[in-house]
């Protein structure tokens, strides 16, 4: 897997298309190159990060997350942390930006839009899987695609193929996925830069497709526990 040399990386996509998960390898991925890492966490409608476990599984590689004051709360507000703003002015810093899932979550990256392009140094990824039920073919999937981008007034540059079946996830489920992959990128004009697999498939997988990317579940907590013990 090609990592791409943009400051700012962002991933979207549909709720459960994974890219909650992307975003964490990702980062621990840039981790090996770049000093200064910063993860946030944008998504108001369904926040995960709030938990200790994964703050304190970031925080310890040297990655710093910001996320909103109310996740996991019952405030039901668009509220943001003014931290966020720290990732357009500190141009020493390699963000992996979460944003929310859909159009609804994708509204709050509106604000940092104008900014983001104007330095025009990012990757925005649409994170997509063939096994969710509002994603299952291309018709739909680019319908999504639409909707976030209308949402967050930002164009995608790229097509991240994280199409799994958890921990049912096997080889066959990866290799049938690949049209799918292959017909949203034709139809919406966008290159594939990587294929997550799970880390145990990769060796598997890596001379059978293009761009693959081995990936553990990080922020599941059972894992994140697992892993910091």
């Amino acid at each position: 897997m090609i990592m791409n040399n943009k400051r700012i990386t962002l991933f979207a996509g549909h709720y459960g298309s994974g890219k909650t998960n992307i975003s964490v390898n990702y980062a621990l991925r840039l981790k090996e190159k770049h000093e200064n890492v910063v993860v946030a966490d944008l998504d108001i409608v369904n926040p995960y990060f709030r938990s200790k476990d994964s703050e304190s599984f970031l925080e310890e590689r040297g990655i710093h997350l910001i996320s909103s004051e109310y996740a996991n709360s019952n405030v039901d507000v668009p509220a943001m942390p003014s931290e966020a703003y720290a990732i357009i002015d500190n141009k020493q810093t390699v963000a992996v930006i979460d944003v929310g899932g859909d159009d609804r979550g994708a509204l709050a990256m509106g604000r940092y839009a104008p900014a983001i392009l104007e330095e025009n140094n990012y990757e925005m990824l649409f994170v997509i899987n063939k096994y969710r039920p509002l994603t299952r073919d291309c018709a739909s999937t680019i319908a999504v695609m639409h909707e976030i981008e209308t949402a967050c007034s930002m164009k995608f540059t790229g097509i991240v193929n994280n199409s799994n079946l958890g921990d049912e996830t096997d080889e066959e489920t990866v290799m049938n996925s690949l049209s799918y992959a292959e017909e949203v990128s034709q139809a919406s004009g966008l290159p594939i830069k990587m294929t997550a697999v799970k880390e145990d498939l990769y060796d598997t997988l890596k001379n059978k497709v293009v761009n693959c990317f081995p990936i553990k579940l990080y922020v599941r907590q059972s894992w994140a526990k697992a892993t910091l013990d």
